[in-house]
């Protein structure tokens, strides 16, 4: 926008889908343009919760036409609340967002005002980092810079070695992700994630019960595409069944797969297992039509990077993973 209009700030609750639908059409067809992703089964769902008048948030509203400008919501979870989604018409694709700057100040203060809200994370993926600094750091936020990498699967090298081979050197069965698993791999998960910065950015890694969470909504919901569950593997010891390693991934175009969770034990790390699970990813989703693999990583997480990078995923975005708690001592 050339020029930003005087705003008015009011309760999403107020709107409906009908009146919300250009805006959230317009942010799926930016999803689509930048990171080719199928943003419509999520933004179906946005539109129904809102005409259910259920989704806390804000709605920017032109005070002198009366142009919807952009919106905002979060979701809570116990003690937490998550910023679900800002979006405002022609912006994210610059530093200069004041729409979506106007309506992350008013959420930030409605949550750190909420009764019993004692963390707040954000994850706003199309925002390029550093675009909303100001307000996050006015409220005291910590910020944790995150990429987000993709590699062409055509253009993918072999290791030189299957990575069924790799597995059997290892003593690990491979198996297809199946819901059997699910105590099982959230086990892992928080057992891998223990102390590590990403349980700083998302707190559901730091107990069993989280990681329950966690893998229920990448799982069950479309916020990181649509779980694809012949391309999800899990690696079990031959002998002892324990779970070692596993590999999630979700379709975010009928092309394009989304890693969502790629995690290996700590006494396999640095063995060849996550490359030969990429590997396996690959060589499974290219058979079934895919042509490309996106993930995101933490930019402080070299080790991770590396790995991907290593296996020829690019950067091709950088954004901010925001988080507030009362313990930083801040409002």
């Amino acid at each position: 926008m050339s020029t930003t209009p005087k705003l008015e700030i009011l309760d999403l609750r107020h709107f409906s889908a009908a009146q919300l639908g250009p805006l959230l059409r317009d942010e799926a067809a930016r999803w689509q343009q930048r990171l080719h992703w199928n943003y419509d089964q999520a933004t179906t769902i946005v539109l129904d919760y809102l005409d259910g008048r259920i989704l806390p948030g804000f709605v920017a509203v032109d005070a002198d036409g009366g142009r919807i400008c952009g919106y905002a919501f979060c979701v809570f979870e116990g003690a937490k609340a998550v910023i679900g989604d800002i979006y405002a018409f022609g912006e994210t694709d610059t530093t200069s967002n004041p729409v979506g700057e106007t309506l992350l100040r008013h959420m930030l203060e409605m949550l750190q005002a909420t009764p019993g809200v004692d963390r707040i994370e954000s994850q706003l993926l199309m925002y390029p980092s550093g675009s909303l600094a100001t307000p996050f750091e006015t409220f005291g936020f910590h910020c944790h810079p995150r990429l987000f990498m993709s590699r062409d699967i055509v253009a993918m090298e072999s290791t030189g070695q299957r990575p069924t081979e790799v597995f059997q050197h290892h003593g690990l069965t491979l198996q297809t992700w199946h819901p059997i698993f699910y105590d099982a791999a959230a086990g892992l998960i928080h057992r891998c994630y223990a102390g590590h910065m990403d349980s700083t950015i998302n707190d559901q890694y730091q107990t069993y019960y989280g990681a329950q969470r966690f893998l229920h909504n990448i799982i069950r919901f479309p916020g990181c595409g649509l779980f694809d569950a012949e391309n999800s593997f899990v690696l079990r010891d031959s002998r002892s069944n324990e779970m070692k390693a596993i590999l999630l991934s979700s379709r975010i175009r009928s092309d394009v797969a989304h890693i969502t969770q790629l995690c290996v034990a700590p006494a396999l790390r640095g063995q060849g297992i996550g490359r030969a699970l990429l590997q396996h990813c690959s060589d499974t989703g290219a058979a079934r039509g895919l042509t490309s693999l996106s993930l995101t990583v933490t930019e402080a997480n070299t080790g991770a990077q590396k790995l991907y990078r290593n296996n020829g995923f690019v950067p091709k975005h950088r954004f901010d993973a925001m988080v507030w708690d009362k313990s930083f001592g801040a409002h």
